[in-house]
């Protein structure tokens, strides 16, 4: 669990003690905006006298704890390098909440800043019905060239009512936007980080750009790491047009569960994005009549990485893989070259919500191109009576079929009875895998390998650290060194041990593992 903490004022970094010049004072119950708001006993007292102050580069706002803000926060004035402008907080007790109530639709907006470190503050934004576009946090960079190192830290969104109707706008519990026809626009710097979000409507974090190929403007060193997500009512975290976007350690479960028939959403994945790297979440819980799987290489993608991953209970399978085959270029570059490696599905594919989408473990859908799918472990456990889909792999079409894509050194393992679909893909190869469990479906595979793994147990979800304990292989198991070695393989297994320069195990985690 993320804790909503109030960082005291001595512990932020000396970096920005010795920049920072004017710092202001908010507090909402003694406060008055006719104060110098210079110190905590004249403070300023609402978020529009905050409006209407030109921040200076290295100026602190603090929003006394304990406070209740309604209304929008929409700062003016940037920052420089070494001279952020900060918006935190001052006081103890709980973190200072900003409520626009439904009267806007976002409760912060940074609108075309840069050089801003937020923290420490509470957000919501419940208007009296669901809204199309309403957000917490709002971030966006518009005719204004690049925006420059945007920090959002230990930020508590919840209760965002935005539309769960994605055509329609969707919301979101932070949102960024970039974007403009007279000046290209985008942010290099864009970090998110040790945030709580919680029901929020659509979406918890999501990104929005120049997606189309012939107007490719990426953003730069997007960071979404350490975040908890829960009881989201659609996807998790999507960024779009990035290139290079690292997201890990994020943690997001229960999502999705009052999404509309004929709505999709999953956990986390890229749209339009090159070279992003998924690593080290843990998604659980997602739901919804279709696609709800913990992760995805969605179209207009190239080059995701997705490794040391941990999914369960996911009920549209742990992962897709998609192109939608009708958009080419100058708009898409389709979805090239995905890896997907070291990560553990758990229980993943097992669909209640009666509509009867594929839930496969799993998912190629369209004209996906040269992926790698290596050592990962998939485990279905006994599925209820009146699941729609026991498959393990289904490759079906989106305008075209994938091509060219291997399956090497994975475990499949399954108590009922599971089955592969390959459609009409080109290209497709299951190496050196093994399958354990009834399978009768299995495809054709040079190396295959039918025994039981031998894991340590028990084969159930867990929680906590080491997760992965009840996946480990025992010592003496059969899939030990069985696996064929794969270059540029990351160089470590799903629990952080090093691989062998030889032959390494089949499946995420070397035997051993701890």
């Amino acid at each position: 669990m993320i804790k909503r903490i109030i960082t005291p004022l001595l512990l932020l970094s000396s970096v920005l003690t010795a920049a920072h010049a004017a710092t202001y004072y908010v507090d909402s119950k003694t406060g008055s905006d006719s104060s110098s708001g210079l110190s905590a006993r004249t403070p300023w007292k609402t978020l529009a006298k905050v409006n209407s102050v030109t921040l200076q580069p290295g100026d602190w706002v603090l929003f006394r704890a304990g406070s209740v803000f309604t209304g929008q926060l929409k700062p003016q004035g940037s920052g420089l390098p070494g001279k952020p402008v900060l918006l935190s907080s001052y006081g103890s007790g709980p973190q200072p909440l900003l409520a626009a109530n439904g009267t806007h639709r976002c409760t912060l907006w940074l609108y075309n800043v840069q050089n801003y470190i937020v923290q420490n503050l509470q957000i919501t934004n419940t208007g009296p019905a669901p809204a199309a576009k309403r957000t917490g946090v709002l971030v966006s960079a518009w005719n204004s060239g690049v925006m420059h190192n945007i920090t959002l830290r230990r930020l508590y969104i919840h209760d965002v009512n935005g539309s769960e109707i994605k055509n329609a706008g969707g919301g979101a519990g932070i949102a960024w936007q970039n974007g403009g026809s007279k000046v290209k626009s985008r942010f290099d710097g864009l970090t998110i980080e040790y945030c709580h979000l919680v029901r929020t409507d659509r979406n918890g974090i999501v990104g929005a750009g120049y997606w189309q190929r012939s107007n490719w403007y990426p953003s730069l060193h997007v960071v979404i790491q350490h975040n908890l997500l829960e009881h989201i009512g659609g996807d998790g975290i999507v960024p779009i047009g990035c290139d290079g976007c690292l997201v890990q350690y994020n943690v997001m479960r229960n999502s999705g569960w009052n999404l509309p028939m004929g709505e999709y959403a999953a956990g986390i994945w890229p749209w339009s994005c090159d070279n992003t790297v998924v690593q080290f979440n843990e998604v659980s819980g997602q739901r919804g009549g279709g696609d709800a799987q913990g992760f995805d290489s969605d179209w207009n993608c190239r080059n995701t990485l997705i490794q040391y991953n941990y999914s369960h209970d996911n009920e549209g399978g742990f992962l897709l893989v998609c192109n939608d085959g009708s958009s080419h270029m100058p708009y898409s570059a389709g979805n090239q070259n995905t890896v997907v490696r070291y990560n553990l599905s758990v229980n993943d594919g097992y669909r209640i919500t009666g509509q009867q989408h594929n839930s496969p473990a799993i998912h190629f859908a369209g004209p996906t191109s040269h992926t790698l799918i290596y050592n990962n472990t998939i485990v279905a456990g006994p599925k209820p009576a009146g699941i729609y889909d026991n498959s393990m792999v289904i490759m079906n079409s989106w305008n075209g079929y994938a091509s060219d894509t291997l399956f090497e050194n994975n475990i499949f393992y399954t108590a009922d009875t599971a089955g592969f679909s390959l459609g009409q893909t080109k290209g497709t190869l299951f190496k050196n895998n093994l399958y354990y469990g009834p399978q009768p479906s299995r495809p054709q595979d040079e190396g295959a390998k039918l025994f039981n793994p031998l894991f340590a147990g028990p084969l159930t979800p867990a929680e906590g650290k080491k997760y992965w304990l009840g996946f480990v292989l025992k010592q003496g198991s059969p899939a030990a060194e069985a696996g064929i070695a794969v270059p540029d393989n990351g160089g470590r297994d799903l629990a952080g041990a090093e691989l062998p320069a030889g032959n390494p195990a089949l499946g995420a985690l070397q035997p051993g593992s701890h």
